[in-house]
């Protein structure tokens, strides 16, 4: 049944630059659900939303403050807060829509075929640039080489980055034009795969893949408007409303700031500083956070862009085995994976940070990355007491933690930014790389709560699909999308619905300080909201992953629309 459209009394204003204003307004007839300030679950079938885009009341339509404002009828739909994803990549995700990508290649063959496909499309290129390759789905049982890419293509440098971005591919021009041979050193924090004989291979892991990176040429300001622009359309029509972005940089802080000033930023955007960004750092230490007048709507970019947080990086993937681990790979017992720099230098760049006054988001995959940098959170909060803990400083990603590092979450007052999908996808190598006993502190989303941790989700997009319905699926059931294994992969660490539903929005809007603001549709806060076809409180999992988005609505602007 298509949403009844708004009459041009109620409609919104399409003005010069396509910027959209709305009215006030009143939406009935809504199946709607939101999360109180204690996370219990209210329902309403109306929504009150003044001038300002703020909800000003929800409950029964007759008992809403009167007036006469102008209405959306809702069809009977489910009308719930828009979902916050708390760590993925906007710029990155309009590239990789943009450039080759391998994701869904089921082997290697299939794979050069496609870098061969997209480079006969592109006789002009100077680079063949893209990503997504996976080994561990290939079934390859190691990495690729630069002398199968060179099958493909053998006459211009090809580089692509492996799924989790962690690693890179390179064909024999690539590793030619960056100079790599069987001389040049591993770089502290990275790795060159070699064969037998000392040869570089062809794949670069963690801070090895800057040895090829500082040669492929950047995209400009267009090319970065057109990738924001497809980033923004696709999250938008999925439901996402506002994206933690984890590591902006220099040109991504100016494109963004422009965007929202110039209020053409549909989406909002918590930015996380890029820390390995040296003139993004620089020009950062001398202002400290970039706030929006407080995030206040009156403020020059309406609340749709902040950057107060700084990412850092404490170590690698599991996939690529660069995870630091305390103890070897179960399946590499030659490797304990890269920590990428000592206690005291990530420790200095920690509290450089925070007494900046910047939320500090350190990724940390491996149990050895994850105690170093509970250690260090923990060492700023006894020189800094609560100043630093007021900052909500987080550990992204959080995957495997030793089983006594748990409660060191809760007593540093940490936050765990953690990707259900990752979960799902990794299922297929994890457990092979860590073994059964270092497994149960892996993906350990129920075991962290239990601890006290407080969690925020989100997808780690383009490593993962953006879709938030296939990450509350995951979170649900730790089954991928054909429903494997039957009954879930670690079952006892799913979330449950109203566990999944806070943790993509209440708490992921905590964990960007803004839960004044977002993740709830109580008075008070802006009017970011979706429209459903179906309730995912109620609907099955297996449900959850065919949802449908009709609309999508920002501070009471209407930001895209399922056409019937």
């Amino acid at each position: 049944m298509p949403i009844p459209r708004l009459l041009a009394t109620a409609a919104l204003l399409l003005l010069g630059g396509g910027s959209v204003f709305a009215q006030a307004l009143l939406v009935h007839n809504a199946r709607g659900l939101t999360l109180d300030e204690r996370g219990r679950v209210i329902r309403f079938d109306a929504m009150q939303i003044g001038v300002d885009g703020r909800v000003q009341a929800i409950g029964k339509l007759g008992e809403l403050p009167p007036g006469d404002l102008p209405r959306l009828d809702a069809g009977g739909r489910v009308l719930m807060p828009g979902l916050i994803d708390a760590h993925g990549h906007v710029l990155s995700l309009g590239a990789a829509r943009r450039r080759l990508q391998l994701r869904d290649t089921t082997d290697l063959p299939a794979a050069l075929a496609a870098v061969r496909a997209h480079a006969q499309a592109r006789p002009q290129a100077a680079w063949l640039t893209g990503g997504g390759w996976n080994q561990a789905t290939w079934q390859l049982g190691r990495f690729p080489t630069a002398a199968e890419l060179d099958t493909a293509e053998a006459q211009r440098p090809v580089w692509l980055t492996r799924v989790d971005g962690h690693a890179g591919w390179a064909n024999s021009r690539a590793l030619q034009q960056a100079g790599i041979t069987r001389t040049t050193p591993d770089p502290a924090g990275g790795r060159i795969e070699r064969d037998a004989q000392g040869e570089p291979t062809g794949v670069l892991v963690d801070a090895a893949m800057g040895l090829v990176e500082r040669h492929v040429p950047g995209d400009d300001r267009q090319e970065q408007a057109a990738q924001l622009d497809a980033a923004e359309a696709e999250l938008l029509a999925l439901g996402i409303t506002t994206v933690h972005d984890a590591g902006i940089s220099s040109d991504a802080d100016d494109l963004l700031r422009e965007r929202a000033a110039a209020g053409t930023l549909k989406l909002r955007v918590y930015g996380m500083a890029r820390g390995s960004d040296g003139a993004l750092m620089a020009r950062l230490r001398s202002t400290g956070p970039q706030l929006d007048a407080g995030g206040a709507d009156h403020g020059p970019l309406g609340g749709h862009y902040v950057l107060r947080a700084v990412k850092l990086f404490a170590d690698g993937a599991l996939g690529s085995r660069g995870a630091a681990l305390l103890a070897p790979y179960s399946d590499a017992p030659e490797s304990r994976g890269l920590l990428f720099r000592s206690d005291s230098e990530l420790l200095g760049q920690m509290r450089a940070a925070a007494q900046a006054g910047f939320q500090v988001n350190v990724h940390a995959i491996g149990d050895a990355a994850n105690r170093q940098v509970l250690a260090g959170f923990e060492t700023l909060a006894r020189e800094m007491g609560a100043r630093s803990t007021r900052l909500r400083h987080r550990i992204e990603h959080a995957q495997v933690v030793a089983p006594s590092d748990l409660p060191r979450f809760a007593r540093a007052q940490v936050l765990a930014s953690v990707q259900p999908t990752h979960a799902t996808s990794d299922m297929n190598m994890a457990e092979e790389r860590v073994g059964p006993q270092r497994i149960q502190g892996a993906y350990a989303w129920q075991r962290l709560i239990k601890a006290g941790a407080r969690l925020a989700c989100g997808s780690d997009f383009p490593v993962e699909e953006p879709n938030p319905w296939a990450g509350l699926h995951a979170a649900l059931t730790r089954e991928d999308a054909a429903g494997k294994p039957i009954g879930g992969w670690y079952r006892q660490q799913t979330l449950q619905p109203v566990q999944a539903l806070d943790c993509f929005t209440r708490a992921a809007a905590y964990a960007g300080h803004a839960e004044a603001d977002l993740g709830s549709l109580t008075p008070g806060h802006r009017a970011d909201f979706i429209l459903l076809d179906r309730d995912p409180l109620t609907a099955s999992p297996a449900a959850l992953l065919k949802t449908r988005v009709l609309q999508t609505w920002v501070g009471g602007r209407q930001v895209h629309r399922l056409e019937p």
